[in-house]
């Protein structure tokens, strides 16, 4: 699968989620204090993701 979900730890011991595509990552989340709630950030990406308005300001 060319794009995942990794869980890591950020210099400040926090954990970060980031989403990858073939290896570099588009975007990630704030820090969290624990790894559940890392865990809980990439569902409610995975639940409301794909409903989010598109939101084009060049215009």
């Amino acid at each position: 699968m060319a794009h995942k979900f990794l869980i890591k730890k950020n210099k400040a011991g926090e954990f970060v989620a980031y989403f990858t595509y073939n290896g570099e990552s588009i975007f990630w989340t704030e820090g969290y204090a624990s790894k559940a709630s890392a865990k809980n950030a990439i569902e409610s990406i995975k639940k409301n993701g794909p409903a989010a308005e598109v939101d084009d300001q060049t215009d």
